[in-house]
C-alpha cells in the first residue's frame, strides 16, 4: 500500500529540516493551506512552479437521477476545486 503523508507529517518534516519547533512548522503548513483556500474562495488560481496548479471549475446545474427510487432531482450549479500536475511533478513520478 502506498505511504500516507498527512499534514502533520509535512510539519514535522519542516521542523527536522530547518531546526524550528513543531508548533512553529504546524503554523507555516497551515498558514499555506490557508492562503491556497482563500485564494480559491476569491475565484483565484494558485500557480506553484513545479508542482502543479489549482483552479476553480463552475459545474453548471443539471438533471440527475436518485438512484435509489429512479427519481429525476435538480442538481444545483456548484463549484469545485481542479489540481493539474505540471511537468515536473508529473516526470518525477514516472
Amino acid at each position: 500500500m502506498a505511504e500516507v503523508v498527512k499534514k502533520q507529517d509535512l510539519a514535522n518534516a519542516l521542523a527536522e529540516e530547518y531546526g524550528i519547533s513543531k508548533k512553529d512548522a504546524t503554523a507555516y503548513v497551515q498558514s499555506v493551506f490557508d492562503t491556497i483556500a482563500d485564494t480559491l474562495k476569491n475565484d483565484g488560481t494558485v500557480d506553484v512552479f513545479g508542482f502543479g496548479k489549482f483552479t476553480l471549475a463552475q459545474r453548471s446545474a443539471r438533471t440527475g437521477i436518485n438512484p435509489m427510487t429512479k427519481e429525476k432531482i435538480e442538481i444545483p450549479a456548484s463549484k469545485s476545486v481542479k489540481f493539474k500536475a505540471a511537468k515536473t511533478l508529473k516526470d518525477a513520478v514516472k
